[in-house]
């Protein structure tokens, strides 16, 4: 037994910079990521997708296929084990897309029908490929456009599709300035760094998953239910994860991993191609969107009216809440906004990064830059004079709200009081020169977590918590909030993520999950504080607190919580290629207590990447005639790359919340790429006169669009 002298005061934790605690393993191979682990008597799936966008299997011929090298097993609809396909999943309602070989029906092209297991990933795949299926096919309606006439409000309060404040009609009809536009983004992929991938194995009766994902519990409780398991019988590790973006929750290569093990009693790893993921792990919905803005001649708002339609599979309802992101940003005496979805033979869409906030701010943010121009306005001066001071439809307070000084410190910066509003006017030869601006959103909720923290005997500490560390440095935020609380160096905190027998916690997602644990993990150090007494005995196996912040979480008073930020862009417009050039980027948040300002620039940093590459280049399209993706790869999904990218530069400004349980930390991953795309959108227009209306802003609309003053 050793003796506990107590911790040794330590400040500047958290707000200093911190290299990454795994960066090390990361950089030198030592990291193992799911598809990297080795196992005895490993099998392989590889997965079969339909060719066809809608109809029925009439067979699957697998007998030429099991007598191929190495093959295994061939499991589809008529002979894999069953599910309980009526489960209750994360959302409250059964979730269809992974109960996958239940029956014969496909309801998109990119379905899994089949999955070919064998002794090694090349025979597994060899044999996929010579895998015979036979269709019925049936018509198939894939196309999606604004005023579907299948389209409609779904009746899912937990988004809350609709919302409604005083007499639109009424208030624009009084208004003396009107803007009406529609606005479209076309569907979106995550496509992250490493692929999905799952192992899974029976051990000692206990089913053990090792997965890629965003949230360890989430997972082992989903496939809990879909086996009819005791959940204490599922074990999901993830511990290191090369990007996700909303993409790597429950998907149907876990599902299938599990039927096959549970048939072949061995290990057997499923990892999905590149081309798989545009079928099977969600993407961002197209949307279409109309935006009605009323405003008396000084720009005070009169009306909102944000109505916004996205896509949904006819397998599992999913909502992109594009129209909400102005329900919190602008007050105006009245406020409409709605979500709409039409089903079609598609995926099932879902989250990524800023769901909604992201497609919505373009539109919002770009006809606040039109409303801006219409009343004479600099569209600075316009948001000013449209700052609430409550949430404008909830009416409830805000936890803190400085989005005006980061409008303030970013123009500092950008030098936007030199900016000429008339546009067309700067010129480098060919070029065309402009600059725009745009507000940035995201809500930074809270959700329960469980967390533990061990004082070992050693003197180190052990925190124990399944949250997801998905490449936005969770692991090392954590140990600098655990060292704070604890008041010892961070060297001496340990940081175990990732296991869900470490008990439930929220998943890294929404912007929570690093707020969400932060309060876990100090709610256990408190405990164990409270436990620990100076000169006392620590034995061999440590002393240990637990924390449940369930109670806490309900107990919050109603506040609007959110992140907020300004967006500024320079682009330069070939006018005689349409090529746009973004030449600089900057971005000021209010973003709380910044934990690691190393990896929080970086993750601001990433988000702006990402908000040029969606207004300049991402675009998936999908054939009419076959319903499939044209170009299901990263040759044919074109992005940004090195050389598309500028000076991007992100900061913060002093955002305290002094009366926050969670020492005022809030979420950063989301709130980076809102309105990045809109500020460059109004820059294109600050250069060339146009408004482009319809993302990406590709060199043949430039063209075609023209310039005013060409």
């Amino acid at each position: 037994m050793t003796t506990m002298t107590g911790p040794t005061p330590v400040t500047g934790s958290v707000g200093t910079a911190h290299t990454r605690v795994e960066g090390r393993e990361k950089v030198t191979g030592a990291a193992r990521y799911a598809g990297d682990i080795p196992y005895a008597e490993l099998a392989h799936g590889w997965l079969v997708l339909s060719t066809i966008a809608r109809g029925r299997i009439r067979s699957v011929e697998a007998d030429p296929v099991l007598a191929m090298p190495g093959v295994l097993a061939v499991l589809h609809h008529g002979n894999a084990p069953r599910v309980n396909a009526d489960y209750t999943g994360l959302l409250g309602r059964p979730d269809p897309t992974v109960a996958v070989f239940q029956h014969d029906r496909v309801p998109f092209a990119g379905w899994p029908v089949a999955l070919v297991v064998a002794e090694t990933s090349e025979q597994a795949r060899e044999a996929a490929d010579a895998l015979v299926v036979r269709y019925d096919e049936e018509p198939h309606d894939v196309a999606f456009f604004a005023g579907h006439p299948g389209s409609y409000t779904p009746e899912n309060g937990r988004a809350q599709p609709e919302t409604s404040k005083g007499d639109i009609e009424a208030e624009l009809a009084a208004s003396a300035v009107v803007v009406d536009a529609e606005y479209t983004t076309p569907q979106e992929h995550h496509s992250a760094l490493e692929p999905h991938a799952a192992m899974a194995r029976w051990d000692s009766g206990r089913l053990e998953v090792v997965d890629s994902n965003q949230g360890s519990t989430w997972v082992a409780e989903e496939l809990a239910k879909l086996f009819s398991l005791d959940p204490s019988s599922v074990r999901v590790r993830s511990e290191h994860v090369g990007g996700a973006f909303g993409s790597k929750g429950v998907r149907p290569h876990q599902v299938l991993a599990v039927m096959a093990t549970t048939v072949l009693h061995r290990p057997v790893r499923v990892v999905l191609t590149r081309r798989q993921l545009f079928s099977l792990v969600g993407y961002r919905s197209p949307t279409a969107q109309r935006v009605r803005l009323g405003a008396d001649a000084d720009g005070r708002l009169r009306a909102l009216d944000h109505e916004a339609l996205s896509l949904t599979s006819k397998v599992y309802e999913f909502l992109e809440p594009s129209a909400a992101v102005g329900r919190v940003m602008y007050d105006a005496d009245a406020h409409h906004t709605v979500n709409r979805v039409v089903a079609l033979d598609v995926p099932t869409p879902t989250w990524m990064r800023a769901p909604g906030a992201a497609p919505g701010s373009f539109a919002l943010e770009c006809a606040l830059d039109e409303l801006a121009e219409k009343c004479g306005m600099d569209p600075i001066a316009l948001r000013a004079r449209n700052e609430p001071n409550a949430g404008p439809v909830s009416g409830a307070p805000f936890s803190s709200r400085n989005v005006l000084a980061c409008f303030q410190e970013g123009a500092r910066r950008f030098g936007w009081a030199d900016r000429d509003p008339r546009p067309g006017l700067r010129r480098e030869g060919r070029w065309l020169l402009g600059t725009g601006t745009a507000a940035a959103t995201h809500p930074s909720g809270v959700a329960p977590s469980t967390a533990s923290v061990t004082a070992e005997c050693d003197g180190t500490f052990t925190v124990r918590i399944t949250a997801a560390d998905i490449g936005t440095g969770a692991r090392t935020a954590l140990t600098l909030i655990a060292a704070e609380a604890l008041e010892v160096e961070p060297e001496r905190v340990r940081v175990r993520i990732a296991d869900s027998d470490f008990g439930p916690a929220m998943v890294a997602g929404g912007s929570m999950g690093t707020r969400s644990w932060a309060w876990a993990v100090t709610s256990a150090v408190r405990e164990l504080r409270e436990r620990l007494v100076p000169g006392g005995g620590i034995p061999p196996e440590g002393i240990t607190a637990r924390s449940n912040t369930t109670e806490a979480v309900g107990a919050l008073p109603m506040l609007e919580r959110h992140s907020f930020g300004a967006q500024f862009a320079e682009v330069a417009v070939d006018e005689t290629t349409g090529e746009v050039r973004v030449r600089r980027m900057l971005g000021i948040f209010a973003a709380g207590r910044i934990v690691n300002p190393l990896t929080a620039r970086s993750q601001l940093v990433g988000g702006m990447i990402w908000g040029l590459s969606m207004a300049l280049h991402e675009e998936a399209v999908r054939d009419q005639a076959s319903g499939a993706l044209v170009g299901a790869d990263l040759a044919g999904y074109h992005f940004a790359a090195n050389a598309d990218v500028p000076l991007v530069e992100a900061d913060w400004v002093d955002d305290p919340d002094e009366e926050d349980p969670v020492g005022g930390i809030k979420g950063i991953g989301e709130v980076s790429i809102v309105g990045a795309a809109a500020a460059i959108a109004n820059a294109v227009w600050h250069a060339t006169g146009v408004r482009h209306r319809h993302l990406p802003i590709r060199p043949d609309r430039v063209l075609l669009a023209g310039a005013a003053t060409a």
